[in-house]
C-alpha cells in the first residue's frame, strides 16, 4: 500500500451526515485523512472510528468537546507535520468545498508554497446563497482585504493547501483566532513571511445537509479581530530579514 504525500485536515461537529460520503469521495485522490471530531453529540466521532478501521488512510482525533475551528486546524496543522506528510490540506466537511477539485489544488502545491480556493477571482464564485449571504461576504472580504492591504482576494475561504515548509516558517501556536478570524489570519501571516500564497478559483456551494456553524455574530467578530491581525502580521513583517529596517 502506498503512503500519501498529502493529508486532508477534516474539522467536524455533528457532521454525521457527511462524514461518510466525504471520506468516499477522498478515497482516490490518493491522501491520507485526518478526522478532528469535537466530541460530536450525534455520534460523528465514531462513524469516523469505523472508517478508520476499514481504511489504513483514515485517522481520527478525538477532542473533549468543541473548542472551535482555530484550535481544530492548529491541532490538526501539528500532528500532519510531526508525521511528516509533504502536504497538508484542509477543507470543510459539509461539500461546501468540492474534493474534485483536490487533484488541482495539489498539483498546484508543487509550483506554490500555498494555495487557497477562492471565490473572488475570474472563475471562482459562491452557488446556492442568498443574495444577501454574498453581499455580507464580499464586504467582509473587501474590508479585510483593505485594512490588510492584502494581495489575496479571498481571506476567508477556509480551502487552503501548504507545503510543509511553508507551516514550519509559521508559528502554527502563535496564530490565535477561530472561525473566519483563523482563516484570514493563516493567510495573511503567511503573506506577511513572504511566502507565495496562489489563488485557485473554485465554486463554492452551500451545505445541502446539517446546519451550517456561520452566523452573523461569528463573521463580524471576525472582522473585529481585522485589526489586531493586521498589528501582528506587520511585527512578522518587520522580523523578515530580508525587509529592510
Amino acid at each position: 500500500m502506498s503512503v500519501p504525500r498529502a493529508v486532508v485536515c477534516l474539522p467536524t461537529y455533528n457532521e454525521r451526515e457527511n462524514l461518510e460520503p466525504m471520506i468516499r469521495a477522498l478515497a482516490d485522490k490518493d491522501v491520507a485523512v485526518l478526522v478532528i471530531d469535537d466530541n460530536s453529540p450525534d455520534g460523528t466521532g465514531q462513524m469516523a472510528d469505523v472508517a478508520a478501521a476499514a481504511d489504513a488512510h483514515v485517522k481520527v482525533a478525538h477532542r473533549p468537546g468543541k473548542q472551535g475551528l482555530g484550535v481544530a486546524y492548529r491541532f490538526g496543522y501539528r500532528w500532519a507535520l510531526d508525521q511528516g506528510y509533504d502536504r497538508i490540506i484542509q477543507l470543510d466537511c459539509d461539500f461546501s468545498h468540492d474534493p474534485k477539485d483536490l487533484p488541482r489544488m495539489a498539483g498546484l502545491l508543487d509550483e506554490h508554497e500555498a494555495v487557497v480556493g477562492s471565490r473572488r477571482v475570474p472563475g471562482g464564485g459562491s452557488d446556492g446563497w442568498p443574495w444577501h449571504r454574498n453581499l455580507i461576504s464580499g464586504a467582509g472580504s473587501l474590508y479585510a482585504r483593505t485594512i490588510l492591504a492584502s494581495s489575496v482576494h479571498d481571506l476567508t475561504t477556509g480551502f487552503k493547501g501548504f507545503q510543509a515548509g511553508a507551516l514550519r516558517k509559521l508559528d502554527v501556536e502563535s496564530l490565535r483566532t477561530d472561525g473566519f478570524g483563523f482563516q484570514i489570519e493563516v493567510t495573511s501571516s503567511l503573506l506577511a513571511l513572504g511566502i507565495d500564497v496562489h489563488e485557485m478559483p473554485i465554486r463554492f456551494s452551500d451545505r445541502k445537509v446539517g446546519k451550517s456553524k456561520m452566523s452573523s455574530k461569528i463573521f463580524f467578530e471576525a472582522m473585529m479581530k481585522v485589526w489586531s491581525i493586521r498589528a501582528s502580521t506587520r511585527r512578522l513583517a518587520r522580523a523578515r530579514p530580508d525587509v529592510a529596517r
